[in-house]
C-alpha cells in the first residue's frame, strides 16, 4: 500500500469514527438502529454505532486494497488511476452514508430517508459513468458466467448496464427531490431492480447469440 496515496482516502475512513467519538457523550443510552419509512422500529444500545463505521467505509476501503492482490488475472491494476477512484467515490459515499446515521441516531430520528435515497442515485449516476472503464475481473462490475466467459459480453453488457446506471441514477436523484418519500422508495426499488435484472438477462442473450456466430 502506498500510504502517501492513501491517506485522503484514510483521513475519509476515520470521519465517522471521529465524529462518533466527538459526540459519544451527547448520545443516549439507546439508541434507533433501525427505519421503516422514516419511522423509528428498533432501539439498541449507543455501542452499537461503532459497527456502522465498520461495515460502511472501513470495510470497503479495505476491500479495494484486498481485491487488487488477489485477482487471479491482475485486470483490476490494469486499471490504473479508474480503479483508485471509484474506491475513492465508494468509501467516500459510505463515509458519508455512516456520518448520516450515526447523526441520525444521535437526534432519534431519521429527518428525510429520501437523502439516503439521493445520495444512492448519485452513486448509481456515478458508477453508471464508470462502468465501461471497467475490465473484466471476478470483484467489480456486473459479474455473470456470460461476461466472465466471454469479454466482448463483458464489454457490451458493461456499456448497456452504464447507460441504465446512470439513468436510474438520474431518476432516483430527481425523484428523491419531487416525489414524498413513500412514493420515492417504491420508485427506488423498482430502478434498483431494473438497472440490475437487464443487463443480467442481456448478458446471456448476447453470450448466444455470439455463441450461434461462432459455430
Amino acid at each position: 500500500m502506498n500510504l502517501k496515496k492513501e491517506l485522503p482516502l484514510i483521513a475519509i475512513v476515520l470521519l465517522p469514527f471521529i465524529y462518533l467519538a466527538y459526540i459519544w457523550n451527547q448520545i443516549p443510552e439507546k439508541v434507533p438502529m433501525h427505519w421503516n419509512k422514516g419511522e423509528i422500529d428498533r432501539y439498541g444500545d449507543k455501542s452499537e454505532l461503532i459497527i456502522i463505521p465498520i461495515l460502511l467505509p472501513l470495510l470497503v476501503f479495505v476491500i479495494f486494497l484486498v481485491i487488487p492482490k488477489i485477482d487471479p488475472k491482475n485486470k483490476l491494476n490494469k486499471m490504473g488511476n479508474k480503479l483508485q477512484t471509484i474506491k475513492f467515490l465508494l468509501t467516500t459515499f459510505m463515509s458519508i452514508l455512516a456520518l448520516f446515521i450515526i447523526y441520525s441516531a444521535k437526534n432519534q430520528s431519521i429527518t428525510n430517508p429520501n437523502y439516503i435515497v439521493l445520495l444512492i442515485g448519485l452513486l448509481y449516476l456515478i458508477l453508471g459513468n464508470y462502468f465501461k472503464t471497467i475490465k473484466a475481473n471476478y470483484f467489480i462490475g456486473i459479474r455473470t458466467p456470460w461476461t466472465l466467459e466471454h469479454e466482448t459480453v463483458w464489454k457490451e453488457t458493461h456499456k448497456l448496464g452504464g447507460k441504465l446506471w446512470f439513468i436510474g441514477g438520474l431518476i432516483t436523484i430527481l425523484s428523491s427531490l419531487l416525489i414524498e418519500k413513500q412514493t420515492n422508495f417504491t420508485i427506488f426499488i423498482v430502478i434498483t431492480a431494473i438497472i440490475t435484472i437487464i443487463p443480467v438477462f442481456y448478458s446471456y442473450l448476447k453470450f448466444q447469440n455470439l455463441k450461434k456466430q461462432e459455430k
